[in-house]
């Protein structure tokens, strides 16, 4: 499927507080196009039902639904003629969040529903998409409704108490992630689960400069395990996860962008655009700009944001840093 809009986040939010959240009530005659986003999209659906189209896939929702869309996924709704659909949007970027509350309040293995459920592959994520029922969403949108409060009031510490009161909707969102039959990723070990959870952490963070220290102090684990964990459950290092991870995102905006390749490669955390595509030519097999050619002419499908696992690679000079 392809999208006929993106939306900016620089339309919604401010760079010091980048959260927005709004209802609405969609109609069978709106003009719901295909479109991405560079910002995270949280959705709870209040009434109604439609058909959420989501890169290629259909499948129905109703109240009580809520999901996560990641920055560059495909979607809209298809709303039958009899049907409306209420739903409340809450945008926000990662950062709204950041590493010193996860580190202080010790939450990074709470979080599950916003660093593993988004970036399951597409068939897992199909079928375990969160449908909550009775309690459970009237707690979720309570929470939602008390953040519209808190931004349409504007009053001293709201920016506080909606970080607060998102980080609660996300830590309860992960306890009915777990708790759900079809969500709990049978089968998954703990050391695999770990991994998810980090290799998502590191997808929404795969802009910014990431070191192996701050890493394991974020997750509570030393920077040997970390390396352990991932060459035992993944087959990479971890700053092998991360270079996959970030020109797997270069891929995406390659393909999706007319960014120049020096500011792709700047939006992928890469400050030296002549290593990029180095390391772009090297793990894709061919240079930046030859990809996005092919990719225009039908040579490459597009992949999306997941997490990525591999055998290992040729060995880099640069694999050997603690930053990247």
């Amino acid at each position: 499927m392809k999208y006929q809009y993106e939306y900016q986040s620089k339309r919604f939010m401010k760079d010091e507080f980048p959260f927005w959240i709004k209802r609405f009530v969609h109609n069978h005659n709106d003009r719901l196009l295909p479109h991405i986003h560079d910002f995270i999209e949280m959705i709870f659906v209040v009434r109604g039902e439609a058909d959420h189209l989501f890169e290629g896939e259909q499948y129905p929702i109703a109240a009580g639904d809520v999901f996560i869309i990641n920055p560059g996924e495909v979607h809209t709704y298809q709303i039958s003629p009899e049907q409306q659909l209420e739903i409340i949007n809450c945008l926000f970027l990662p950062h709204l969040i950041g590493d010193d509350v996860l580190r202080s309040l010790k939450i990074t293995d709470s979080m599950d529903y916003f660093y593993v459920q988004p970036f399951l592959d597409n068939r897992e994520r199909f079928h375990h998409r969160m449908r909550l029922r009775g309690d459970e969403a009237k707690m979720v949108l309570y929470l939602l409704e008390d953040m519209i409060r808190e931004k349409d009031s504007g009053k001293p510490g709201h920016t506080t108490l909606i970080r607060l009161k998102l980080i609660e909707l996300l830590i309860l969102l992960s306890r009915f992630f777990h708790a759900s039959r079809t969500a709990s990723l049978p089968g998954a070990s703990a050391g695999e689960l770990a991994v998810r959870r980090i290799s998502g952490y590191l997808e929404r963070h795969c802009h910014q400069k990431i070191s192996l220290p701050s890493l394991s102090g974020l997750f509570g684990i030393s920077v040997r395990q970390l390396n352990r964990l991932f060459k035992k459950e993944a087959g990479v290092s971890v700053m092998e996860m991360i270079q996959q991870i970030r020109i797997e995102r270069a891929k995406q905006l390659l393909r999706e962008t007319d960014e120049k390749v020096i500011h792709i490669a700047a939006a992928v955390g890469y400050e030296n655009p002549a290593f990029f595509s180095r390391l772009f030519t090297r793990l894709a097999g061919c240079s930046p700009g030859k990809f996005r050619s092919m990719s225009r002419n039908g040579g490459q499908s597009r992949v999306g944001g997941r997490i990525l696992t591999g055998g290992k690679e040729e060995r880099d000079p640069i694999d050997n840093m603690e930053r990247i």
